[in-house]
């Protein structure tokens, strides 16, 4: 009941409405309403966790007040973290290890230079973003690096991450659900949840409240390095690759589906259904117009335009309520 109550008053329900309307116009419209077939809804399956997971992180760090610019960089560094270990002779799951340790360090490292340089995370995070980045096409000297021979797609490791289950399920879709479950139980359920939508609300009346709101910043950074590290693999893993260009643009993306599952940008408002749906939100609608057959090129104007309209849309019904 709780958490139906958060749906409703954290403005999810209207992306979900939304969701629902997009769904039903790619179903009826789409070439032989393909769109609905099982093979789509299972390629889709496969696509969305990469950003969904990542966005998950987002959003709770987006509840704290702060943005993170620099996954765009840190999900290939943390890649290629996993592919150098795995061409050092190191086992999958022990490269797995060292990538989501290497994500879960370059969080802090953003959380410890906000907190203390008191610099807005949207400067740190820009510059890591730009760091790291030429760090690794430095590194890596812009060459892919091929893992299947590694973890080909039928060994245990290739199946946690990337198998298809009964029913054409991704085993994919079933981690991101795992992570919003476990996240969503965190943020509604548990007493740092509450330290997270102080922290955002009002940093300086948290810090009155004996909440440590730096120790939970940092903490919210790293959690996005976590999951960084996590999706880079399951990435990795499902292309049989690295290359230096995966993750580009995701750091924009998934602000924008937390934008649109009503996360504030000011910090204090949002919720996990409503991060979950924006995270839906997105690549249903990247899929539903390459369907439609809208020009490639043009599919980014489209999702910037449907933004807006959410944002909007949001606005208008809150200050109705009111």
């Amino acid at each position: 009941m709780k958490m139906t109550a958060n749906l409703f008053r954290q403005k999810a329900l209207n992306t979900f409405l939304v969701l629902a309307g997009l769904i039903i116009i790619f179903a009826l419209f789409s070439p032989r309403h393909v769109f609905l077939h099982p093979r789509n809804i299972a390629a889709l399956g496969k696509l969305f966790p990469d950003l969904g997971i990542v966005a998950l992180g987002v959003g709770m760090l987006m509840i704290c007040g702060e943005f993170d610019l620099s996954i765009g960089s840190v999900l290939p560094f943390c890649a290629y973290i996993f592919a150098r270990s795995l061409y050092a002779g190191f086992t999958p799951f022990v490269g797995f290890v060292f990538a989501v340790l290497t994500g879960a360090a370059m969080g802090w490292l953003n959380g410890f230079i906000t907190v203390k340089t008191r610099m807005p995370s949207f400067i740190t995070t820009l510059g890591t973003l730009m760091f790291w980045r030429g760090v690794l096409y430095v590194w890596s000297k812009m060459m892919p690096l091929g893992i299947r021979q590694y973890v080909p797609p039928e060994s245990s490791f290739g199946k946690i991450l990337t198998a298809s289950l009964p029913g054409r399920l991704p085993v994919q879709s079933l981690w991101f659900s795992l992570f919003a479950v476990v996240l969503g139980i965190i943020l509604h359920y548990h007493r740092f949840g509450n330290w997270v939508y102080a922290t955002g609300d009002n940093k300086d009346a948290a810090r009155a409240m004996g909440i440590n709101t730096d120790m939970v910043k940092v903490i919210c950074f790293i959690i996005v390095g976590i999951l960084c590290g996590f999706s880079a693999c399951m990435q990795s893993v499902r292309i049989g690759s690295f290359a230096a260009t995966q993750g580009i643009g995701f750091e924009l993306r998934a602000i924008t589906a937390c934008v649109v599952g009503g996360t504030s940008l000011r910090g204090g408002i949002g919720s996990m259904p409503g991060i979950i749906l924006g995270s839906l939100a997105i690549p249903i609608i990247d899929n539903g117009l390459v369907l439609l057959r809208v020009p490639v090129f043009g599919i980014t104007a489209f999702i910037g335009m449907a933004t807006i309209l959410f944002v909007l849309l949001n606005s208008y019904i809150e200050r109705k309520m009111r």
